[in-house]
């Protein structure tokens, strides 16, 4: 298992498990990254943050701090 944060451009990976303080937990929930959802690392901005993902048939960008928190198993 490893984090979302973790994955390269074009990777791919299901959510095990999200965690994180309960405000973030919430709004991550709310966008559809639960338990079971495909997911696939898009890109990075330029930077490195926030990073770009593939969910559910639409694309969010999030926190790199807040993808750490997101634990994939491999797809």
């Amino acid at each position: 298992m490893r984090s979302l944060d973790q994955l390269k451009p074009g990777e791919a990976g299901v959510i095990s498990s999200v965690s994180g303080d309960e405000e973030v937990l919430l709004r991550l929930m709310e966008m559809g990254l639960v338990e079971g959802t495909p997911i696939t690392m898009v890109r990075y901005a330029p930077m490195g943050d926030p990073i770009e993902i593939a969910a559910r048939g639409y694309h969010l960008s999030i926190r790199r701090a807040e993808a750490a928190g997101v634990m994939l198993q491999d797809s």
